[in-house]
């Protein structure tokens, strides 16, 4: 899977609990752009006290439940099925290839930030503006 911008639905979420680094496992399925539909993105979101803004971020890009989110409260059936876009790249640490998500954006954008040349565009930039 190439770094850029993907439109992708939450296909599975599942808890890991770790006593430093407690994470959610997420498989995204990838909608657009077409030529990569129903390839998987497999990546985490730590939930560490530190990293619970990103998980945040995700959280409302990707719509999910107001109510369950004021109640900081994560439901892995809740998010099957939730659209948004990701920002994706690539790292390589110890000889092992990693995908970052690196940014959000709610679905509603996907047509501006695809229509965006990949350099200048990013789900972060716009997603924290707004």
């Amino acid at each position: 899977m190439p770094d850029g911008i993907y439109l992708v639905r939450i296909d599975g979420a599942r808890f890991r609990w770790h006593a430093h680094k407690p994470l959610y496992i997420l498989r995204l399925s990838v909608l657009e752009p077409r030529a990569l539909t129903g390839q998987s993105i497999v990546d985490w979101l730590y939930c560490t006290q530190k990293a619970m803004w990103k998980l945040g971020w995700f959280l409302r890009d990707f719509l999910y439940d107001p109510e369950l989110l004021a109640r900081e409260q994560v439901d892995e059936r809740a998010l099957l099925g939730l659209r948004g876009v990701v920002k994706i790249s690539h790292t390589v640490i110890n000889s092992i290839a990693l995908i970052n998500l690196d940014g959000f954006a709610p679905a509603s954008q996907w047509k501006e930030l695809s229509a965006a040349p990949v350099s200048s565009a990013s789900c972060s930039d716009d997603a924290e503006a707004s």
